[in-house]
């Protein structure tokens, strides 16, 4: 049988920041390895390190001792402009404020990451397309986010991460702004995408939420005090 591969590696990673006179260690020392196909949800306390992990995970942030490997390839070195290219080939966003350009219609959202990517026009509508009608949106392409309710517009989000179908899907507390009716279903959106094979690392601080992850990670202080798998909440309604 062959050894599952990973996505993503954090080796010995530690985080510091300077705050006036005083030094903040934001991550010490973690070590994390997430899998092909994993659904991880990172939990903790405000100020326990689990966004700063995240933004370690979308190379958004760089370590400042250790080593993060984005689908065996190390980050060690890369330049701002590799980055990017590592990003925008490799990983997709969510984020609890949606992020979307409110003057742009649902499909021109979409596009934007494929335009950064130099993709033409023509196949970037067509891609756009297929991405909202997977995220059941084949209707609503033309709205702009103010015609959309927020759980519509967490789904152009979603379709806008995963239009470069990306390795790895990292998502900052995706139902922060939501009820939990549309919570529930943009849950079952991720859980329907890792099933597919998508890697899905999302951060919350609600339970109800993490219940849908295969794995659950907790952070204090900036390490890992807990690390467990989980039967997901969709298998267990189903059962």
């Amino acid at each position: 049988m062959s050894e599952i591969s990973e996505i993503a590696k954090l080796e010995g990673v530690s985080k510091h920041y300077r705050m006036g006179d005083t030094d903040v260690t934001a991550l010490d020392r973690v070590s994390l390895s997430i899998a092909a196909g994993e659904m991880v949800a990172i939990m903790g306390a405000s100020g326990s390190g689990k966004s700063t992990t995240l933004n370690i995970l979308g190379t958004l942030d760089r370590p400042s001792e250790g080593r993060y490997l984005v689908d065996g390839e190390s980050t060690d070195g890369l330049d701002d402009e590799a980055l990017a290219s590592l990003r925008n080939r490799k990983i997709g966003f969510v984020f609890q404020s949606f992020n979307l350009l409110p003057r742009e219609t649902a499909t021109a959202n979409v596009e934007l990451p494929m335009m950064y990517a130099g993709v033409r026009p023509k196949l970037r509508r067509e891609r756009a397309l297929r991405a909202l009608a997977r995220v059941g949106l084949e209707t609503r392409s033309h709205h702009l986010p103010n015609q959309l309710s927020g759980g519509q517009q967490q789904r152009v989000a979603i379709a806008r991460a995963i239009v470069n179908e990306p390795r790895l899907l990292l998502a900052d507390e995706p139902t922060g702004a939501l009820d939990s009716t549309t919570s529930n279903d943009v849950m079952r959106l991720l859980t329907e995408l890792n099933g597919e094979g998508m890697t899905v690392v999302l951060v919350t601080h609600a339970m109800e939420v993490a219940s849908f992850a295969t794995r659950i990670v907790t952070f204090k202080d900036g390490a890992i005090v807990m690390d467990v798998a989980n039967r997901p909440r969709e298998f267990l309604e189903a059962s």
